[in-house]
């Protein structure tokens, strides 16, 4: 009887070391879920990243006015008829 006993306790011990410890054990899928709730942020973050640059790229298709205003303000570009004044700040010594 001790035999057996001893049999059913081994094969108890066998599966909860399994559960919490071998290949799908509990902290694995613990830290499972953990991954995918990270990639998920990450890519909710992504898809509205996404989306700008695509509404970026609808505008750049579709008008020039997006096309003037980055030409404008990336290159410093400006028209035949315009002048451009530039306004240059003092520069303050902070070194005494």
């Amino acid at each position: 009887m001790s035999a057996l006993r001893l049999t059913l306790i081994g094969l108890l011990a066998l599966m909860q070391y399994s559960l919490w410890l071998g290949k799908g054990s509990w902290f694995q899928v613990r830290d499972l879920d953990r991954q995918i709730l990270a990639q998920e942020v990450e890519n909710r973050r992504m898809a509205t990243r996404n989306a700008a640059i695509y509404a970026d790229v609808l505008d750049l298709r579709q008008g020039s006015a997006a096309i003037e205003e980055r030409a404008r303000s990336q290159l410093g570009m400006i028209r035949d008829d315009e002048v451009f004044f530039q306004v240059l700040r003092p520069e303050t010594s902070s070194a005494k």
